[in-house]
């Protein structure tokens, strides 16, 4: 899709042009960028466009005195900034909105220390998940977080959305790595959230509350992120069941043991037969209606997690177990389960990727009542995702050529989203808000809470340029 420039990208007037001169003075050559090309290319991530608008450039700094120069002559100009990473996000987060600086972040790509004392990383944001996760391992230390998009996705973007992934349910998401960081805020000063420490109550919790605000509240421009001493190796079970239910039973059984799994990861069979056809070689048992996939990384009593996990799911009535110990075998597997977005959306040429998260008691109403929906409204519904932590993913397939599939799949969104809040839950457990779900803010949180979220946003950034339209 392409985004249309306007008259004014194309003929900027002398407000644009002194804002572009002052820019261009600021950063190093060639770090301001106007051309369509460029505009194009950053206008929204991978949840699809349109664009909400054409931004007057795209700015790519290397340090942190460059973005804290890029917000003062924003902050002057009253000109939105919106901070962008790998793009790689779901919800519009790093979409352009009208008139903005784009702030890539590709250039901000240095891993800056790595303290096996302390167990930290010191990172810039454009840093890609998998790259550290790579660095601090020849180590001999680990950076857990791990989502879908680790391959391309960066600390800055995770850092945006709390990102979390398939080892949430050992481990936690991005939010509970962050030791501190480093922000420009939107006037353009450069402040520290906290101390690095393992321990800091010092005033308010200002890094927590930077981490999961999608840009709307300040710039990341480095991160301490905290990290563990090596795992062992992953090793699991592969199961297929019968019946959502059955692997659902499971996976509670599984969330119930004293054996805590590194990954613990459901299909149901739209997703399985969707990957199927994505990845024919994916190895993923066929048939079935439900996939359970759990690991351990256990460095002592691996094999006894392996034992307990394939015993729990032969009493739940398992019809194929596959105990995977093989590492070649397991990166198949996991590269299937990172095939699922990419796959889903293949079935009809579009998707819209849901993320919410319910208590897992009613995880077997939540499946029950989206085979309902899929019926009404004609699409298929596909869901899997982390089942050990409720957070799943259903995705809404439809041809985007077709009007008539593309309203029924946006009705089917605006019901997901009530149904997450009816059960209890959220409308987003790691993909964020962005302008994919704004409209369910006001059921999940309420009138004060929305209230005081605005007011965080206002002490933060009064004018309001911060990734404007976004997040609140």
């Amino acid at each position: 899709m392409t985004v249309a420039l306007g008259a004014d990208a194309r003929a900027p007037g002398a407000r644009t042009r002194s804002l572009l001169a002052e820019l261009r003075i600021a950063l190093p050559a060639g770090a301001v960028l106007t051309d369509d090309e460029s505009l194009r290319e950053r206008a929204f991530d991978a949840k699809g466009g349109p664009a909400d608008g054409v931004p007057i450039a795209v700015v790519r700094p290397v340090t942190t005195a460059h973005v804290s120069a890029v917000a003062r002559i924003a902050y002057a100009h009253g000109t939105p900034l919106v901070p962008q990473g790998a793009m790689s996000g779901l919800a519009g987060g790093a979409n352009t909105v009208d008139g903005a600086i784009l702030i890539d972040f590709g250039a901000m790509n240095a891993i800056v220390r790595i303290d096996a004392v302390d167990q930290v990383a010191v990172v810039q944001p454009g840093v890609v998940t998998e790259t550290l996760a790579l660095a601090v391992a020849e180590q001999g230390l680990f950076y857990p977080p791990d989502p879908a998009s680790s391959t391309v996705s960066t600390i800055g973007g995770n850092i945006a959305t709390n990102a979390g992934g398939m080892r949430c349910v050992k481990y936690g998401v991005t939010g509970d790595f962050v030791r501190s960081l480093e922000i420009v805020l939107a006037d353009g000063r450069i402040v520290r959230t906290s101390a690095p420490t393992v321990k800091v109550v010092a005033g308010l919790d200002l890094t927590s509350l930077v981490v999961g605000s999608e840009g709307t509240l300040a710039i990341v421009t480095e991160a301490t992120l905290a990290l563990l001493a090596a795992p062992g190796e992953t090793q699991g079970v592969c199961a297929t069941f019968a019946t959502s239910a059955d692997a659902l039973a499971a996976a509670n059984a599984i969330m119930a043991s004293p054996r805590r799994p590194s990954t613990l990861e459901f299909l149901d069979g739209v997703v399985l037969a969707a990957i199927a056809a994505y990845l024919p070689d994916s190895g993923l048992p066929a048939g079935a209606h439900a996939l359970l996939l759990a690991l351990t990384d256990s460095r002592d009593g691996g094999a006894d997690d392996v034992a307990a996990y394939e015993r729990i799911v032969r009493e739940h009535s398992a019809l194929v177990v596959d105990v995977a110990t093989d590492p070649v075998r397991l990166d198949g597997l996991l590269a299937a389960r990172r095939a699922f977005n990419s796959a889903i959306r293949a079935v009809r040429g579009g998707s819209i990727d849901e993320d919410i998260a319910v208590p897992r008691t009613r995880l077997p109403e939540l499946l029950e009542r989206l085979d309902a929906l899929s019926v009404e409204v004609g699409l298929p519904i596909g869901t899997g995702g982390h089942v050990g932590d409720g957070n799943l993913h259903p995705g809404i397939c439809y041809d985007p050529a077709d009007p008539a599939q593309l309203e029924a799949a946006e009705f089917a969104h605006s019901r997901i989203l009530a149904l997450a809040a009816e059960l209890g839950g959220t409308v987003t457990g790691e993909h964020g808000i962005g302008v994919e779900k704004l409209e369910a803010l006001d059921v999940e949180l309420g009138p004060t809470v929305r209230e005081l979220q605005w007011a965080i946003k206002a002490a933060f950034d009064p004018t309001g340029i911060l990734n404007p339209g976004k997040k609140l």
